[in-house]
């Protein structure tokens, strides 16, 4: 065999092992006018020339692997986030069609319809993540349905007349709403953070800061030292927890007798050092250490 025809299969193979799992995370591209086959001669090369390089079919992208849906599962669930578009009610979902342009009409036709469940700038709670065939189902505090509540349907007997539960007399809590990816194909493999890129249309899990203050440096006292202490207090909210402890080991959500829902993060695992850190909404409840 001829050196250069070596060369160029050598090169070839090389090409295609480096794509099995070119597709695993999201590379958003810049917005501008699509190449063309050649470059201008008064141009420098490459200033306006933006390569992705992706799979040619489809069919052969990897679907999402159980390692990759149990990361999100793990991690997405219980993020809060702020709202950058309304999101509307209905138990069936706002359906997002990712990879396309975003229809602003529908949009404000659900809205209509089913009225608005968050309004842009408020903070909402990613509650549950469902995975379908080619859609992912995101419930945004709680879901779109409402939620059976056994003490507002007990009745209590008293001197021969019945008397409504004692939860009847509280305020109901407000149903939430349903985002539906809809990727046409099959679900494709992404990570936790591919997932929520995929919902930025709709949903910013960022905390916006200056670029110029620390954000930490404007925290109260008592938290900006455990941070530096690698601690967890109470009274600290998410985005404190995860710059003093970084991301959780698991998470467990219960709730109590009362009915308030509660999320332990787990930092660790018995019989090593284990922390629970306990939230009730976006606060830190209860910090327990176990040797």
């Amino acid at each position: 065999m001829y050196p250069r025809s070596t060369l160029v299969l050598a090169a070839a193979l090389a090409l295609g092992a480096d794509l099995a799992d070119v597709n695993r995370y999201h590379t958003p591209l810049l917005p501008g006018p699509p190449a063309p086959n050649s470059f201008s001669s008064g141009a420098p090369p490459f200033s306006d020339v933006f390569v992705s390089v992706v799979q040619q079919s489809s069919a052969k992208a990897p679907p999402l692997q159980p390692q990759s849906r149990l990361e999100i599962v793990r991690y997405v669930p219980g993020e809060f986030a702020r709202v950058v578009k309304p999101i509307p009610g209905g138990k069936k979902g706002f359906k997002i069609a990712v990879g396309h342009k975003f229809n602003e009409v529908e949009l404000r036709d659900a809205i209509r319809h089913e009225g608005t469940v968050a309004s842009v700038g408020d903070t909402v709670q990613v509650t549950s993540v469902d995975f379908r065939e080619k859609e992912i189902i995101i419930e945004i505090n709680g879901g779109g349905k409402k939620h059976f509540n056994l003490r507002e349907h007990l009745q209590v007997g008293i001197g021969g007349t019945m008397a409504p539960g004692a939860g009847q007399s509280g305020p109901q809590k407000a149903p939430g709403g349903v985002l539906v990816l809809d990727y046409g194909r099959p679900v494709p493999d992404m990570s936790a953070d591919d997932l929520m890129t995929d919902l930025q249309s709709f949903l910013s899990f960022s905390k916006e800061q200056s670029a110029a203050v620390n954000w930490v440096d404007t925290l109260p006292a008592i938290f900006k030292d455990a941070i530096k202490d690698r601690e967890a207090v109470v009274g600290m909210d998410h985005e404190m927890v995860l710059a003093a402890l970084g991301r959780p080991d698991h998470k467990v959500r219960e709730r109590d007798p009362d009915g308030t829902e509660t999320e332990d993060w787990i930092y660790g695992n018995p019989p090593a050092r284990t922390t629970f850190v306990t939230f009730t909404g976006d606060k830190v409840v209860r910090v327990k250490e176990f040797e």
